[in-house]
């Protein structure tokens, strides 16, 4: 699905909001990479990186929930439900896409030590990255709101993480 970026006010107060010497790096796929686009326009650009993809649902993908409910209903139910190892037919699991985007996001910070990093990216890996600084339970995460353009700000420092802010909308 493309980027709805026709809200150039907001697109405007979340480019002031972002550090303005920051790198921005993103996802591979299409929305990800307009957005981040649009917000590397004076800062650096990294190439975008297909760990950062959103959670793959293999046979699930671009099906609607109601119908997954009624054809897989067990496993549909423990996906959401009890996430974790449960994956979707020829997909991932959340321990799956946690490890992708925690490997991902460790060599980021890794490779750019001390300075502050965008990651464009999705729903999923957002939050299994704000799982991973917050303690949370996958569960647990899943219950939080990810609005498009808005920002949650993660900071490691000492090896350890942590959320500063979830879901803000400059």
């Amino acid at each position: 699905m493309p980027a709805d970026l026709s809200d150039t006010a907001a697109i405007a107060r979340l480019d002031a909001h972002l550090p303005r010497a920051a790198i921005v790096t993103s996802s591979d796929l299409l929305r990800a990479t307009a957005t981040a686009e649009v917000l590397a326009q004076g800062r650096s650009r990294l190439s975008p990186d297909s760990s950062l993809r959103e959670i793959h649902f293999g046979d699930w993908d671009g099906r609607h929930w109601s119908d997954i409910a009624t054809t897989d209903p067990d496993l549909s139910r423990l996906f959401w439900e009890q996430p974790g190892s449960h994956r979707a037919p020829n997909g991932e699991s959340w321990d799956d896409a946690a490890a992708r985007a925690s490997t991902a996001t460790d060599r980021l910070v890794a490779r750019h030590h001390g300075q502050d990093l965008i990651i464009v990216a999705h729903f999923g890996i957002i939050l299994t990255q704000l799982a991973r600084a917050t303690g949370q339970t996958p569960h647990q995460v899943l219950a939080q709101t990810i609005d498009p353009l808005s920002v949650t700000c993660l900071a490691h420092d000492a090896g350890q993480w942590q959320a500063l802010s979830i879901n803000h909308r400059p």
